[in-house]
């Protein structure tokens, strides 16, 4: 597999930032060639032509839809990080989560 890029959403950045780097170390041990940013809400446009998954914070849920559209043209996946994942900071799961939405 080749690098995935993932951008997680969160309305400060500021836990989706502590997530990340939780999903690198996950992804170091596990030897995965994983690219994670941490962003808020604001800045994810910025971002769409440099990422392959976006992942929301879970109270953006009620967004899905609209980051869905906006992603569209880019071919970027997009997703919702479950509850238990986003609060126990679990970036193992997340970066399974991720690159299963790539090879879909």
């Amino acid at each position: 597999m080749s690098k995935v890029r993932i951008l997680l959403c969160c309305g400060g950045g500021i836990s989706s930032g502590m997530l990340a780097q939780s999903c690198r170390k996950a992804a170091k041990k596990a030897g995965l060639d994983v690219k994670i940013d941490a962003k808020s809400e604001s800045q994810v446009n910025d971002y769409l032509t440099q990422i392959d998954v976006l992942m929301l914070a879970p109270h953006y849920a009620v967004e899905l839809d609209k980051f869905t559209k906006l992603a569209a043209p880019h071919n970027v996946k997009v997703a919702v990080i479950p509850k238990d994942v986003y609060g126990m900071l679990d970036g193992a799961k997340l970066i399974e989560i991720a690159t299963g939405l790539v090879a879909e």
